[in-house]
């Protein structure tokens, strides 16, 4: 039988997919943000092919396996990321529609192919590199977190570049940041179409930005109502709860 977990690995569920996947405190663990992106772009439902920029553990992936019937590819730069990535794909018995690319985000559409796809996520590095303040972050989660080796403008254009005339792409990202991410999108063919912002609660500010685009869409933005993720008593309100755990929690 194949050894799944490796030194301080665990197996967690995906409760509201009914999956497992590998992830490391050490290394690497999705967050939230992994879940809001995957299910708020608009994948095709049945057919096509979806690639996932940035794919740390494989996460986006693996959520994105229960609502589409699309083929799936997941690019990673790190080899032990990747590694962690391939072995959940494994034990979810994914391997048919969900394939890992070890590879720079910069050269994907060089190596998969340019313009082919339907729909492309990403949940880039947040920080710039100078932004680096924690010594003892592991060069795993330094090079998830921070623009070491990827810039936002450079994982617009990868997307773009892998996008079909009329594809989706998909960006989970901080608010602050929105201006330079609409002003890249535009930049790169991108149209932003839809965006959401998501507050910790009701009277704080946003800390979270979702944004998708159609690639040379017309002009035509749309600002959906808020997601709030805990109530009052620091619960996760319904809608995240739901997303987190399903219809059934």
């Amino acid at each position: 039988m194949e050894q799944w977990l490796q030194d301080d690995e665990r197996l967690d569920y995906l409760l509201a997919e009914d999956l497992r996947i590998i992830q490391s405190p050490s290394v690497f663990s999705f967050s939230l943000d992994a879940v809001l992106l995957a299910r708020f772009i608009n994948v095709p439902k049945s057919k096509g092919h979806i690639v996932d920029l940035c794919s740390g553990n494989g996460v986006i992936p693996l959520f994105l396996s229960a609502r589409t019937k699309a083929q799936i590819t997941g690019v990673e730069l790190q080899p032990r990321l990747y590694d962690m990535a391939c072995r959940s794909i494994r034990y979810n018995s994914l391997e048919q529609q969900i394939t890992m690319t070890l590879g720079d985000v910069k050269e994907a559409a060089d190596q998969l192919g340019v313009e082919k796809y339907d729909a492309v996520t990403c949940n880039p590095p947040y920080f710039l590199a100078h932004e680096m303040s924690d010594k003892n972050m592991s060069e795993h989660y330094a090079i998830a977190r921070h623009e070491i080796h990827l810039t936002l403008e450079e994982a617009i254009f990868a997307a773009s570049r892998l996008l079909k005339q009329g594809g989706k792409a998909a960006f989970v990202h901080r608010p602050g940041r929105l201006l330079d991410i609409v002003t890249a999108m535009r930049a790169h063919r991108l149209e932003p179409k839809r965006i959401r912002f998501v507050y910790p609660k009701r009277g704080k500010e946003a800390n979270t930005l979702l944004i998708e685009g159609i690639k040379d869409g017309k002009p035509d933005l749309k600002i959906l109502p808020p997601l709030y993720v805990y109530d009052e008593d620091n619960n996760y309100t319904s809608e995240v709860s739901e997303l987190l755990y399903g219809e059934h929690s």
